[in-house]
Order: structure tokens, then sequence, then C-alpha cells
């Protein structure tokens, strides 16, 4: 008994629309920043789900390089934040004017 592609695509729709509302409502970076990966993973949840319905290996392959992508961007990621509450003392994004021209 196995659960249908469309079951997986809902749970993926699911965690896309709840990592979105929490880049779109947080103000937090680290906040912000998880719900960026939180949406990467409901991509990659939705890829594996078609990849498997249609018996191909395109969609894990192609779920390796988000992953690699995902890694690269929290280490960046991660770096400017440490930066950023270095120098501004704060992670708000509303209290940081270090980006404003």
């Amino acid at each position: 008994m196995s659960v249908p592609v469309y079951g997986y695509v809902a749970l993926s729709g699911l965690l896309f629309l709840i990592g979105a509302i929490g880049v779109l409502v947080r103000r937090n970076v680290l906040v912000i920043l998880m719900c960026v990966e939180l949406m990467l993973n409901a991509a990659n949840l939705a890829l594996l789900a078609f990849g498997s319905a249609h018996q191909s290996l395109d969609g894990q392959v192609t779920v390796l390089m988000v992953m690699a992508v995902a890694a690269a961007e929290v280490a960046v990621g991660l770096a400017l934040i440490v930066t950023l509450f270095r120098h501004q003392g704060a992670t708000d994004v509303d209290e940081v004017s270090l980006l404003k021209g």
C-alpha cells in the first residue's frame, strides 16, 4: 500500500506555503533563512515524488544538486548573519541598516 503522488505534492505545497509565509511575515534573519530552507526541502519533496511517479532518476539527481546549493546558501547566509550581528548587534531585518544605500 503506497501513498499516491498527489499526497506528496499536497504536503510539498503545504510546506512551501508555510516557508513562504515565514519569509514574508518574520523579521529575524535566522528564521527567514530557515524558512528558505523549508521551501527548498518542499521543492525537493515534489521533485522526488514526480521522479518516483515517472520511474526516473532525474528527480533524485536534481535533489542532490539542490541540496548542494542549499548547503552553500546556508554557509554564506550564516556568515552574513554573523557579520551583521557583529557590526549592528541585531539580527532583525528592520533594525539592520548596513545594506541600505
